[in-house]
C-alpha cells in the first residue's frame, strides 16, 4: 500500500486529489496539510511514502514566513535518512518553478489539470523513485536540454525572478548573498543567452518563452 500525504493550501484541491487516489486499491491518503511547514513536520514524523506537494502556499494562521513547496522538499530530503518521495502537483509550469523543484529533490512534477490516470501512474512511479513528469514538463525539459546556450542556470533564474520583481542589483545581492559584481556577471550571461541588452527586455523575453 502506498501511503500518501496531501500538501496543498486549497481544501477543494485536496478533496479532489483524495477522491482520485482513494479509487485505487494500492493507494491510501494518510494525511492532509495546508502549509509547507505542515508538510515538513508530518513527513518527518514518518509513515509516508509519497508527498503530493504544491509549490506555493498562502500564509498560515500565525502569519509566519511562507515556505515554498520546493523549500519544503529540500528540508524533507535533507532531514531524513529515508525520506518520502515528493511529487509536485501545481498550476505553475515555468522553467524556474520546474528546475527549482527538481533541484530540491522532487522525483516528479505534474500539473493540476492532469487526468486521473496520469496522477495515479505518477504516484506509483514516484513511490518507486522513478521520474514522474507530465508531458508538458517533459517537453519543456527536453527543449531546454536541446538549446543549452539559451538555457538559464537555476541561479540565473533566481536573479531574473528578482529583476522581474523590481529588485536592484544591491537588493538581489543581499537576497541571494552575492556581491554586486557577481550579480552583474549573472546579468551579463542572462542578456547573452536571451539575446537582449536590458533588464526590461530580459524579463519580457523570458516571459515570452515561458521561463518566468
Amino acid at each position: 500500500m502506498i501511503r500518501v500525504l496531501l500538501a496543498d493550501d486549497h481544501e477543494i484541491v485536496r478533496l479532489g486529489l483524495r477522491a482520485v487516489l482513494e479509487e485505487a486499491e494500492d493507494i491510501i491518503v494518510v494525511g492532509e496539510v495546508a502549509t509547507a511547514e505542515g508538510a515538513i513536520s508530518t513527513a518527518c514524523a514518518g509513515g509516508i511514502d509519497v508527498v503530493l506537494m504544491d509549490l506555493r502556499f498562502r500564509a498560515g494562521a500565525d502569519g509566519a514566513r511562507v515556505t515554498t513547496g520546493a523549500e519544503a522538499t529540500a528540508v524533507i530530503r535533507s532531514s531524513m535518512e529515508h525520506p518520502p518521495k515528493v511529487l509536485v502537483v501545481t498550476n505553475y509550469d515555468t522553467d524556474a518553478d520546474i528546475l527549482g523543484a527538481i533541484e530540491a529533490g522532487a522525483v516528479g512534477y505534474l500539473l493540476k489539470d492532469a487526468p486521473p490516470e496520469e496522477l495515479l501512474a505518477a504516484v506509483r512511479s514516484a513511490s518507486k523513485g522513478d521520474p514522474a513528469l507530465s508531458p508538458v514538463v517533459r517537453d519543456r525539459l527536453r527543449t531546454r536540454d536541446a538549446t543549452p546556450r539559451s538555457a538559464l542556470t537555476p541561479r540565473e533564474l533566481e536573479v531574473l525572478q528578482l529583476v522581474a520583481g523590481g529588485a536592484s542589483n544591491r537588493e538581489i545581492g543581499q537576497g541571494l548573498m552575492l556581491s554586486e559584481a557577481t550579480v552583474k556577471s549573472h546579468l551579463v550571461h542572462i542578456y547573452d543567452k536571451l539575446g537582449v541588452r536590458s533588464r526590461t527586455s530580459a524579463v519580457a523575453s523570458a516571459r515570452e518563452q515561458g521561463v518566468l
